[in-house]
C-alpha cells in the first residue's frame, strides 16, 4: 500500500482506543539539589496488544515552562516521557498519525502526584493516573485505513493491565441502559397526565363557553 494513496473512503469510520495518563513515584523525601519530590512518567499506549506505532506517528508532551525544553517529542514507541518534579500540573498531549493529512488529535491531562492532592500525606506508594479514550478516523485516507485495519485484523486481546476497563464499560453501559429506560417510562408518564391537563383544560373552556353562553341568552331577554 502506497503511503502517498491519501484518497478518502467515504462512509468509513474506524475507532481506536488507547489509554493515557501518568504514573508517580514518591522519592520518600524532598531531593537536596532541586526540591523534587517525585519521579514520574506520562504515556499514550494501546489498548490491544499491538504495535501503537503502526498508526502513531509520533507524540508531543508540552509540560510545564519551568522544565528546560518543555515540549518533548517522541517519535516511537513507547509513547512516554519520564521526569522528576514536585508540582501538578495540566500536560498537553498531541498524537500524530501516519497518514499527515488526518489532523492530530490533541488531551488535556493533570500530572497527579499525590493520591489525595495534598503534600501533607505524602505515601511512597506508586499513584497512577489513566484515562481510556477512542480515536474515532471518520472518512480515513486509504492508507490510513489500510494501517489501521491491518492491526484490527489481527484481532489482538487486550493488554491484561487494561482488562479492568472492559468491566468499568459494562457497567457503565448497565447504567445508561437502565437511565433510558427510567426515563423513556417517566415520559410517557408526564406525557399522560400532559394529556389529562389538557383535556381537563378543554373540558373547563367548554364549560365557560356555555356559561357565557346563557348569560349572553338572559341579557338579551
Amino acid at each position: 500500500m502506497a503511503t502517498n494513496d491519501l484518497t478518502r473512503v467515504k462512509g468509513t469510520s474506524i475507532v481506536k482506543p488507547i489509554i493515557y495518563g501518568n504514573t508517580a513515584k514518591y522519592f520518600g523525601q524532598k531531593r537536596h539539589e532541586d526540591g523534587h519530590t517525585h519521579k514520574w512518567c506520562v504515556y499514550v499506549r494501546p489498548y490491544v496488544d499491538e504495535d501503537i506505532g503502526t498508526w502513531v506517528k509520533k507524540v508531543h508532551f508540552k509540560l510545564h515552562d519551568s522544565y528546560e525544553s518543555p515540549t518533548r517529542v517522541v517519535q516511537k514507541p513507547p509513547f512516554e516521557v519520564s521526569e522528576t518534579g514536585w508540582g501538578e500540573f495540566e500536560l498537553v498531549i498531541k498524537i500524530f498519525f501516519q497518514d499527515t493529512s488526518e489532523r492530530p488529535v490533541t488531551l488535556y491531562h493533570v500530572l497527579k502526584l499525590y493520591s489525595n492532592g495534598q503534600d501533607s500525606e505524602l505515601s511512597e506508594k506508586p499513584v497512577l493516573s489513566e484515562f481510556y479514550e477512542e480515536i474515532i478516523f471518520q472518512d480515513p485516507s486509504t492508507y490510513m485505513k489500510y494501517v489501521l485495519n491491518d492491526t484490527l485484523s489481527k484481532n489482538p486481546p487486550i493488554v491484561e493491565q487494561n482488562l479492568h476497563y472492559e468491566r468499568i464499560k459494562k457497567t457503565t453501559v448497565e447504567k445508561m441502559i437502565k437511565s433510558r429506560k427510567r426515563v423513556q417510562e417517566h415520559t410517557v408518564m408526564y406525557k399522560e397526565r400532559l394529556k389529562k391537563l389538557r383535556d381537563t383544560i378543554n373540558k373547563f373552556k367548554d364549560e365557560i363557553c356555555a356559561l357565557q353562553s346563557q348569560c349572553s341568552s338572559s341579557t338579551l331577554r
